[in-house]
């Protein structure tokens, strides 16, 4: 019987425990042994629950203790997870998290350490929750050059967005139903500005490249700014819009995007609705590939976590080798970056075609006093210098 341990008993570590339960029987046939959990790292009790009796409040408990094989990072945060996660790998203990905080800064240095203690540190469920996208990444693609990555990566954004869409309502209050569903945390900053899906495109863009790349280093816009009359002009186009996290090969670098984008219906990302995440991969030999599944949620993030911890029991005595250096990707400027430009505006159209040129006009039911229009194909940079020349613009959003 292999011996765990769970670090940090909330969501997704009680989860953790449940799959563990549930599904006991075929996880030791996949794994060759049985999973038990030997102890749960928690500052609280928890009376009454099953795993009383495992809790522990020091982490070197776990470190010290030679029986303990594998260990499961479900804290949250940089720290203190990262210094019991460096303790684990340290102490020869495999490690697997679901923690993007900590894969996004620390990442490259922990798979250093793993690899170095001929262990493994494992992180499939820090991205797209039951979606196996890393996994595929590290060994299901390795014969191809990944040329773009585009998902939707935050299932909370994504749920606001559809709400918005079907139902027209404005951000507020579409924000304050995500959070009374337990979509959206009390303090839903990451998820709404962007920094979320931000974490989780570095992340892959990383294991695509085999070097660091700097979540803060992205550029990034959340869904705060976008209201019921941009649903309008998107419905107007046949259009929806999406919080897209982007990551395209440019040369030999990458250029790396988050930002609200307005998709056709052929887009393969236009019909992911609600809380699911989905990402599409294209590569140089396989072309196009898509990976739908539930991002978040208890059981879909646990299953990911568990099924870690079924391929490190495979390989107990062996490193999988992960291709992430702590050398910097110098990512390539989003304003090379080539689009279309939806705008609203409250200046005439003679001026926007003084400072656009040529550009097709968008009415939406019931919205006045501006007009909309969409830009013809151009960069980023391109598209900063023409709107200084135009004044009374109040949104700007990306077309594909």
């Amino acid at each position: 019987m292999i011996k765990a341990a769970i670090m940090g008993y909330g969501t997704i570590g009680s989860g953790v425990a449940e799959v563990l339960e549930t599904n006991q029987e075929s996880i030791a046939r996949r794994s060759g042994d049985g999973i038990e959990v030997k102890y749960v790292l928690d500052l609280r009790e928890f009376p009454g629950d099953p795993i009383q009796d495992k809790i522990v409040h020091d982490y070197q408990t776990i470190a010290n203790d030679p029986e303990i094989s594998i260990v499961v990072e479900t804290m949250g945060g940089v720290e203190p997870a990262y210094t019991f996660v460096k303790a684990m790998l340290e102490a020869g203990k495999h490690v697997t998290t679901s923690n993007k905080a900590l894969v996004a800064e620390k990442g490259a240095q922990l798979i250093a350490l793993a690899k170095e203690k001929n262990v493994n540190f494992m992180f499939e469920a820090s991205v797209g929750g039951g979606i196996p996208i890393i996994r595929s990444l590290n060994a299901c693609l390795t014969a191809d050059e990944i040329e773009e990555i585009t998902g939707i990566l935050n299932g909370t954004t994504n749920y606001m967005m559809t709400k918005m869409s079907e139902e027209g309502l404005e951000f507020d209050d579409v924000l304050k139903d995500a959070q009374s569903k337990g979509y959206a945390e009390k303090d839903p900053t990451a998820d709404i500005e962007g920094h979320d899906a931000c974490r989780k495109i570095a992340i892959l863009t990383s294991l695509v490249c085999g070097q660091q790349v700097d979540f803060e280093d992205i550029h990034c816009e959340g869904i705060t700014k976008i209201s019921a009359k941009d649903i309008k002009y998107a419905k107007a186009m046949g259009r929806a819009i999406k919080l897209l996290a982007t990551s395209k090969k440019v040369g030999d670098s990458y250029c790396a995007m988050v930002a609200p984008c307005m998709l056709v219906p052929s887009h393969p990302l236009y019909p992911v609705n609600d809380v699911f995440n989905a990402v599409f991969v294209h590569g140089n030999v396989l072309g196009d590939a898509m990976f739908y599944g539930s991002g978040a949620g208890k059981l879909p993030t646990a299953s990911a976590v568990v099924a870690d911890m079924v391929d490190i029991a495979k390989h107990l005595n062996r490193n999988i080798f992960v291709e992430w250096s702590s050398k910097k990707m110098e990512l390539t400027d989003y304003k090379s970056l080539e689009n279309r430009f939806f705008v609203r505006t409250t200046s005439d159209m003679p001026a926007v075609e003084a400072a656009f040129g040529s550009v097709e006009a968008v009415k939406a039911e019931g919205v006045t006093g501006e007009i909309g229009f969409v830009t013809e194909r151009m960069t980023e940079a391109e598209y900063e210098k023409k709107a200084a020349g135009l004044n009374g613009i109040l949104q700007m959003i990306r077309v594909s």
